[in-house]
């Protein structure tokens, strides 16, 4: 299988197809773990190449308990992240999945927290733009509405109700931005969700919230970037 020519490290997981659409996963703040790992195997059983850029590459590639005495860690490498050099590896990430011999369809993005935002950033600046944007929390999202204008991939977002770093007032104003002047937007909020809730981690975990999103998260994929038949049983 050929390999991924990117400035950082990525994670390639291939469907047992061999082949497929692509989507492109974006690490939370706590950097490419094993919760990661996961949902994009997730993917991949889905009928997806997936591709997993490490996005703390250029700060060491560092990987931080989820939650507990991990946060404040996470949190720091946050503010070291070049944003926009961390955006350009995403956008580098989407082109070279969409040149990779093994994905037959489109290619979306997809991203949790910190990814979630990177996937919006992302949505925004590629061309051509991904072919649909799945954003779980973007944390980053308040100080990327300018950029909603931009994002013309279809796309579904993910809030909980209760998240303690974004205000359900917050995620409104988000809703409204976001969906704006765009036809193909699905907004969806979760009762009793705080921040990253998908995470299994006990901090943060909400499980019917996490359940009934990625059913959703499934559904919507299927629509909107569907795997053939045929691929899927080859």
């Amino acid at each position: 299988m050929s390999p991924i020519d990117l400035d950082v490290p990525a994670d390639l997981l291939l469907p047992e197809s061999g082949s497929g659409p692509g989507i492109v996963l974006f690490q939370e703040i706590f950097g490419v773990t094993d919760y990661i790992r996961s949902r994009a195997q997730d993917l991949a059983d889905l009928g997806y190449v997936v591709l997993v850029p490490h996005l703390y590459a250029r700060l060491g590639d560092p990987v931080v308990e989820e939650g507990g005495e991990g946060l404040p860690r996470a949190m720091a490498l946050l503010e070291e992240l070049d944003w926009q050099q961390a955006v350009e590896d995403g956008v580098a990430a989407v082109a070279a999945l969409r040149d990779h011999p093994a994905v037959e369809g489109g290619v979306g993005v997809l991203g949790f927290c910190l990814g979630g935002g990177m996937a919006f950033n992302v949505a925004a600046v590629a061309r051509p733009a991904p072919d649909a944007l799945v954003s779980y929390y973007g944390s980053a999202l308040p100080n990327l509405l300018g950029l909603a204008p931009d994002v013309t991939s279809p796309s579904l977002h993910h809030f909980g109700d209760s998240d303690t770093y974004l205000p359900l007032a917050t995620v409104r104003d988000i809703e409204r931005a976001v969906t704006e002047g765009h036809d193909d937007v699905t907004f969806v909020v979760h009762p009793g969700g705080d921040h990253a809730f998908d995470n299994p981690s006990p901090m943060f975990h909400h499980a019917e919230a996490s359940a009934a999103a990625w059913e959703q998260t499934a559904t919507w994929l299927a629509s909107h970037l569907p795997v053939e038949a045929s691929a899927t049983t080859r």
